[in-house]
Order: structure tokens, then sequence, then C-alpha cells
């Protein structure tokens, strides 16, 4: 009896050491094996040159990445999905990263698309990071308690804009030109009530609604100018087609009042089309890739020459987000070892992350990136040249 008990006990011992020594190889290549990161933008569409950008940024961030020594020691891949700035695409391409398994989908330029997605990846329990889209609910925490965003937000945007109307403009007829969505019904709901907290004299003479495919504002605009508006707000997030067509008609419609383009809108994409038609538009962004105090950061510097080097091109605002996102969520898991959703969303949210593009960004407790706007005025559309409005 004891014989065969000891028996038992050494096959069964012999089974674990088998089972153990079987199982390290297997744990040591998955230590070895990429991690995946899933980045979802339109690729495609009215906003395709700009998703393209992103993308494009977050491949140059994660090469940068490897290089020195990758995410716990491991390289990142990018898996990288079409949305469409559609809703429904944008639901298909979360589900298809939870199959892919990715440790975290950096995201989002259009906010009806993110706040669409948000549910599906926090049920995968995969960390999502928003890089541009801007609408306020995205961080309420009801689809997704995690959320981290980089860019600005419609409430940050909305006390910028009002103080160019209210306080640099001296605007007492305020017109809206908005895009008729989550982002743009936001942005202009903010505004107007930031106008009405700095107390001084204002009306909403027109406010005129629009699609985000929209190219063609001509009958938008003839109400526009019939208002007399002494300033017109553009909300419009399709900065490769609708925003650049919106500019060029708005002068040919010969509009009198300022044409303020809503925080972060007025990107490269929209001078490439636009031209000469963007001289005297008045806008702010969180971020310029040659301006200070960008051009004195270490970390976008370097950025700047390889996203250069590989797309001859300087990198806007929307890539430079990409890429930060990338570093954010880089930093988070190399500092606290881990690739857990919410190990590494604590490590951002309320938290200041050290050395990225956009230097040392602190996030509210709600995951909120903190900016510091920069407000100027196109005096040469051609050109691109900007006046920066102390």
């Amino acid at each position: 009896m004891s014989s065969k008990l000891l028996g038992r006990r050494q096959v069964t011992m012999g089974a674990t050491m088998g089972v153990a020594t079987l199982a390290t190889p297997l744990l040591v290549r998955a230590q070895e094996q990429p991690i995946k990161v899933g980045t979802i933008f339109p690729l495609s569409g009215p906003a395709g040159p700009n998703g393209q950008a992103c993308t494009h940024a977050v491949q140059v961030a994660a090469e940068m990445i490897n290089a020195k020594g990758g995410v716990l020691g491991r390289k990142i891949v990018l898996v990288s999905k079409d949305d469409e700035s559609t809703p429904a695409v944008g639901v298909t391409r979360a589900n298809e990263m939870a199959n892919e398994k990715v440790a975290v989908v950096i995201e989002g330029w259009n906010s009806p698309v993110t706040l669409a997605m948000q549910p599906v990846l926090a049920r995968a329990d995969i960390l999502d990071i928003t890089a541009v889209s801007k609408a306020d609910p995205i961080l309420a925490g009801q689809a997704n308690p995690f959320a981290v965003r980089i860019n600005s937000s419609n409430g940050q945007d909305g006390s910028v804009i009002a103080d160019i109307l209210a306080n640099r403009l001296n605007a007492k007829r305020i017109g809206f030109l908005s895009q008729n969505d989550a982002y743009g019904n936001g942005a202009q709901s903010v505004i107007e009530a930031e106008l009405t907290k700095l107390g001084k004299p204002w009306e909403k003479v027109v406010t005129e609604q629009f699609p985000f495919k929209q190219t063609d504002f001509r009958v938008s605009l003839a109400n526009v100018k019939q208002a007399k508006p002494d300033a017109v707000v553009a909300i419009n997030s399709a900065e490769s087609s609708g925003m650049p067509a919106l500019i060029q008609q708005y002068r040919q419609a010969g509009i009198e009042g300022t044409l303020v383009g809503a925080v972060g809108t007025i990107l490269p994409t929209v001078f490439r089309i636009a031209g000469e038609a963007m001289t005297g538009v008045v806008s702010a962004d969180i971020y310029f890739p040659d301006l200070p105090p960008f051009d004195g950061i270490k970390e976008n510097i370097e950025f700047v020459a390889a996203y250069k080097k590989a797309h001859n091109e300087l990198p806007d605002k929307g890539a430079a987000l990409g890429a930060a996102a990338l570093e954010v969520w880089a930093s988070a898991a190399n500092t606290t070892k881990s690739l857990d959703r919410k190990t590494v969303a604590a490590a951002i949210r309320g938290k200041t992350v050290p050395g990225t593009i956009l230097g040392n960004l602190t996030f509210a407790a709600n995951g909120q990136a903190q900016h510091k706007d920069t407000v100027f005025k196109v005096v040469d559309g051609k050109t691109a040249k900007l006046e920066v409005l102390k």
C-alpha cells in the first residue's frame, strides 16, 4: 500500500515537473512576443488624410519606442483599422481589435465614432485612449470608466473661443456654422455658455448646422450673410474636405464678419486646399511642431525629425496627438510593469506623464490632458503664415 502511494506520488511529481518544463519555454516565448497596439482612425472619406497622419505618427512613435527597448522589453506592432468616420463601422473595428487581443487601442477623430466604440472596448477589457475626438461625454465615465484623452475637450476649448469673440474681437453679433453631431453641438453649447459667463452683451444672430460629410455650404452662408454677424464660429472636423470648402465659400459669399475656427481645426490640410481664403481667419491650437515651447522639447524635436524623414512633411497637431497617446501608454505600462487596463489607466489619470512630445503631460482625474492654447491669426493663407496673438 505504502509502495503504491509512494509510486503515485512519484508519478504525480514527475508529471508536474514535466508540465513546468514544458510551460517554461512557452512563458519565455510569450514574453518575447511583440505587444499588439490597435489604432482606429478614418483612413478613407472626408477625414481620411487626417486619420492617415495620425496612424503614420503612431507608427513613427512605435519605432522610436522599440529602438529604446520597447514596452516591458517587448517590441510594439501596430494593428490599424479604418473606421470610415462611421459609428457602425467603428463598432465593427472595435470588435475586431478584441479578436486581435490588442493591449490598447488609440482611436478617435470623430466624436460619434469614439462614443460608439467605447462600450465595446470596455467590455473587452481593452484600454481605450482617445487621441483627437473632443466631445465632453467621452470622459463622462459611463461607457468607459478608465477613459483617457490626449486632445483638448469641448469644455476646455469653449472658454478659449469665447475669449476670442468677446475680448479680442469685441464681437456682439455672433453666428455659428456647426457640425450637427456630438462634437459640433457640444462645442457650440459650451461656447455660448462661456460667452454668457463673461458678462458682456452679445446675441446669437444665426446658427446653420450641417452633417460631417457636407462640402456645399452656399445656402447656409447666404443665411449667415443676411444676419450681418460681427464674427462667425466655424465648427467643422472634416479638415480635409468640409472645413476648407466652408472657408473658401465664406470668402466667395463676401461675408464681412471675422471667421473664427474652432480650436484645433485649422490644420495644414485646410491650408493646402483653402489657400489664400485662409487669410484673416482667427483660431487657437495646443500644438505647433516648430513653435515654442515645442521647438525646445527634446522628445518633440526627435519625433518631428523622424516623422519628416518618413513622410517628407512636418507632423500636424492630430499626428502629434496620436504619437503622444502611444508615448503616454508606453510610459505608464513600463512604470507599472503591467499591461492591465485598470493598472495602466491609474498611472495616467490624475498623474503627470513625463517626457512626451507635448512635454510633461498632466492629466485630470477623469483622464483629460491639460493644455495651454496659443491664439493666432492667419496673416497669409498662401504661405500659412501665422501671427500669434498675445
